[in-house]
């Protein structure tokens, strides 16, 4: 009788954790421009490749490269550069808020702000997004007004939710930006039913879906990929693989396969994966993408590779899962600072206009911060007012809660 060796589980674990030296030497970076642009009508089995690499444009020097580059202009870049300050400075504040007792809770986009600020200029008025608490730059890019954006963070009477959101879960159908969820990746198999629903219509509207790394585990995720696949859904598929889900690496979530976008295989779908601190590349890729679902050509998945340099959230302490310095070591850079090399070496910005950029829009948001705060904060003002609990729920309120709101006064 042959003796069999015990089973044993294998946990995946991190690199580093804290004390240890960062080492990102895992991570196969190609150089910047050397990833081939296919065809927008391309089949999914002749670009499996473009799942194992990462695409960029924008090299070490800050000069743009390849067959991706070019899909901006001078001047779009640089109110992308603005965009994406704005995200970083608007962050900052409401950190700050929070730590003051003025919101409950808040989440930052620190070293991501590329991504939802390049995307959201590769979309067309109409189109939908379903956003993570992750994804502010996209409302940024489309105008929307900041002060709203405070008064939701801070539940005063001015928030268009009514204090009924968990704060930065925002929503705006005006602006293609569908209701957060606190629940993760519900938001995915709904991106690709409203696609259906457009391509039901006859209609021209596309819709994009985000989700983290982690979430990428969820059933909703799975079940999203069979129904674009199945039914050629005019949906981009996006993955935030920011490297953690909370303390959580994204090994766990990514399990054997070497990449997420390598996920959308199994689905005949077309997979990308893009260097998410170039805002070029991030642009280029999603205008790719854009193009194939509004030529009712299917559905794409994108992960964008980068870095979560800050905390997952202002309830989280990432000093007690990585190393302090993990971020600072990150191989692709900071997405603002790789934007300001590209554009003072066009010639079409400087060291001096950059701070001035800088200044003024600190400015900016002081004034936004200072009128949504006089309305009221978590703590002081005006709030919402209790009879919110009870409306938007029925189109005929039943006795019930008409007794419930009278007991509250309402």
């Amino acid at each position: 009788m042959t003796d069999t060796p015990p089973l044993s589980l294998k946990v995946p674990q991190p690199e580093c954790r804290p004390g240890d030296t960062p080492d990102f030497s895992g991570i196969e970076i190609p150089a910047a421009g050397t990833v081939r642009r296919p065809a927008v009508d391309e089949q999914a089995e002749a670009m499996r490749d473009l799942a194992f690499t990462i695409i960029r444009v924008m090299d070490d020097e800050g000069a743009a490269q390849g067959d991706w580059a070019g899909s901006l202009t001078d001047d779009e870049i640089a109110q992308g550069l603005r965009d994406m300050m704005t995200l970083r400075i608007y962050d900052n504040r409401m950190m700050t808020a929070q730590r003051q007792g003025k919101t409950s809770f808040y989440m930052q986009h620190l070293g991501e702000e590329a991504i939802s600020c390049a995307f959201q200029r590769a979309l067309q008025k109409g189109d939908m997004n379903f956003p993570t608490y992750r994804q502010a730059g996209l409302l940024i890019a489309s105008g929307y007004p900041m002060e709203t954006m405070m008064c939701q963070v801070f539940s005063n009477e001015a928030d268009p939710l009514h204090g009924r959101q968990l704060p930065v879960m925002y929503s705006s159908k005006e602006h293609g930006y569908f209701t957060i969820s606190g629940n993760l990746a519900t938001q995915y198999i709904q991106a690709v039913g409203w696609s259906m629903a457009s391509a039901i219509k006859g209609d021209t509207k596309i819709a994009a879906s985000w989700i983290g790394d982690g979430s990428t585990s969820e059933n909703d995720f799975h079940a999203a990929l069979v129904f674009a696949s199945t039914y050629t859904a005019p949906v981009v598929l996006n993955v935030v693989n920011n490297q953690w889900a909370i303390s959580t690496f994204q090994g766990i979530a990514r399990g054997g396969a070497h990449t997420f976008a390598s996920r959308g295989h199994g689905f005949g779908i077309p997979s990308l994966r893009v260097d998410g601190n170039d805002y070029l590349a991030v642009h280029a890729v999603a205008k790719w993408a854009v193009e194939r679902a509004r030529r009712n050509l299917g559905p794409t998945l994108i992960e964008h590779v980068t870095y979560r340099a800050g905390g997952h959230s202002t309830s989280d302490d990432p000093s007690a899962y990585r190393p302090k310095s993990e971020s600072e070591a990150w191989p692709l850079g900071d997405p603002i600072d790789r934007v300001k090399k590209y554009l003072i070496g066009k010639g079409v910005w400087t060291e001096e206009r950059h701070k001035q950029a800088e200044a003024e829009i600190t400015d900016r948001v002081i004034e936004c911060q200072k009128r949504a705060e006089a309305i009221g904060t978590l703590n002081s003002g005006h709030v919402p007012s209790p009879r919110d609990m009870f409306e938007d729920v029925y189109a005929e309120m039943p006795p019930h809660l008409v007794r419930q709101r009278h007991e509250v006064g309402y």
